[in-house]
């Protein structure tokens, strides 16, 4: 009598971990800080210096919402490379716009600084960021010593 084969059951071809597709991974969200920073690059742009400087010192003033955005933003990236990265790239966008207006502005006369439009755009632009570590009581005179540096108000005399 024949013995009865055993049935032999198919093994599945386990596909190598390189031969996998790569999930693609969506960009995530902007955060609120990349998103003001955004639209304060936008809202300057084209605007007379001085008026790009008033722009900038209001949005980082005491109490405003974005210094409180880009402080949370920047506590959340840390460890996180592409956040840090966003949040960096929007902030430059700022700086780049700022630079922009300074270079199509005609030089004032003496009393200013007197460096390259993205140097001054940086100085500028950092003098403003500073401006929400102020008491709200000295905000006027560091809007007014900002313009000063600029070029664009009368010294205090």
């Amino acid at each position: 009598m024949a013995r009865p084969r055993k049935q032999q059951t198919k093994r599945r071809r386990i596909p190598a971990r390189a031969a996998r597709r790569p999930r693609l991974q969506r960009a995530p969200r902007p955060s609120p800080a990349e998103t003001h920073l955004l639209g304060l690059a936008r809202e300057i742009t084209g605007l007379p210096l001085a008026a790009a400087i008033e722009k900038l010192t209001a949005a980082w003033a005491p109490g405003a919402a974005l210094p409180r955005d880009v402080a949370q933003a920047f506590v959340r990236s840390r460890g996180d490379k592409t956040s840090a990265l966003a949040l960096a790239w929007a902030r430059e966008q700022v700086r780049l716009a700022l630079e922009e207006t300074i270079a199509a502005t005609p030089k004032p006369g003496r009393g200013h600084i007197q460096a390259a439009p993205d140097t001054l755009a940086w100085l500028l632009l950092a003098a403003c960021e500073s401006i929400a570590h102020e008491p709200p009581s000295a905000v006027a005179d560091r809007v007014r010593a900002i313009l000063e540096l600029s070029g664009h108000a009368a010294p205090a005399g």
